[in-house]
């Protein structure tokens, strides 16, 4: 379960900055950010964002137990 919570809470951080650096222009080079273009609008992501902040809310959860 804390695995699920850990991935919700690293999404909402990872489209947090993905949308302030994607924004800018830039891919912030090795945090990999890119656009996706959907309809109308253009998202942003990072999977090294999204897995090291999985990561480190998963284990800061473990360690509340």
């Amino acid at each position: 379960m804390e695995l699920i919570k850990a991935m919700t809470f690293s999404a909402i951080l990872t489209a947090a900055i993905a949308m302030v650096l994607g924004s800018q222009g830039t891919s912030a080079g090795a945090l990999a950010v890119h656009g996706v273009q959907f309809a109308e609008a253009k998202l942003y992501w990072s999977w090294p964002i999204f897995l090291s902040g999985t990561g480190l809310a998963w284990g800061l959860m473990l360690l509340q137990r």
